[in-house]
């Protein structure tokens, strides 16, 4: 149990016992370089961004095993205040009309383990969020503050099972960046890196390399601010 200090700031079911310790973590994500941050021997699911497959992968880690499911990669930013690589642990999930809690002990913990996370709602869409209009006019919306497209379906699979569910976001697109097409082709819909994909659409609309390098530099960040946080939480992912 922490000081009265260190919890200033944590809402009190931070330290229940409500999640058993060393529980087996199946984490879902949307692409191989983000499977590769993970430590060896994970149980994994690659859903390329795709949220009927992120169901699909949830499912069938929860069928081999899984005790709890964990989204976890890189997001966009639509709270202006967040910049590239800052970590967002989801407090819920707001996909279409209905809005599905994260485990909230799970989550204090995550927030406890991970140095400068930042907690707050995800908003799970069906497809890419591009423009800095849309971003703005969703965080109006919406409140949320980072936006992907696995972390809904997993959250639909974790509560019909009735298991435990949270979320780890590393922002890469700022709310502030439209995102250009050239940098929107180069994921596959198996999670694959399509660089060839990418030249191609740049060789179209070569004003869209400015915006690419930063997405790649962001992106870059981002990935790199992950394999920072899950340094910290060991096979268990803070459980």
């Amino acid at each position: 149990m922490p000081s009265e200090a260190d919890s200033a700031g944590f809402p009190a079911a931070c330290w229940l016992d409500g999640v058993p310790g060393q529980v087996a973590v199946g984490v879902i994500v949307g692409m191989e370089s983000e499977a590769a941050l993970l430590p060896p021997g994970t149980r994994i699911g690659v859903a390329g961004a795709d949220s009927a497959r992120a169901a699909s992968e949830a499912r069938r880690l929860l069928d081999e095993g899984a005790e709890a499911l964990l989204s976890l990669g890189i997001g966009g930013g639509l709270d202006p205040a967040l910049v590239p690589g800052e970590i967002v642990i989801g407090t819920a999930v707001q996909d279409g009309d209905e809005t599905l809690d994260t485990n909230q002990v799970w989550m204090c913990r995550l927030l406890n383990a991970i140095p400068h996370s930042q907690s707050g709602l995800i908003h799970a869409s069906a497809g890419p969020v591009v423009g800095r209009g849309a971003k703005q006019a969703l965080f109006v919306a919406s409140g949320a503050r980072v936006v992907d497209m696995e972390s809904g379906a997993v959250a639909r699979v974790a509560a019909a099972a009735g298991r435990p569910f949270a979320v780890i976001r590393a922002v890469a697109d700022a709310a502030d960046l439209s995102l250009p097409s050239s940098a929107l082709a180069g994921i596959g819909p198996d999670g694959k890196s399509r660089p060839f994909a990418v030249i191609g659409r740049l060789a179209l609309k070569p004003w869209e390399l400015p915006d690419l390098i930063r997405v790649g530099l962001d992106s870059h960040t981002a990935h790199s601010a992950l394999r920072v946080a899950l340094g910290g939480l060991g096979p268990a992912f803070g459980l």
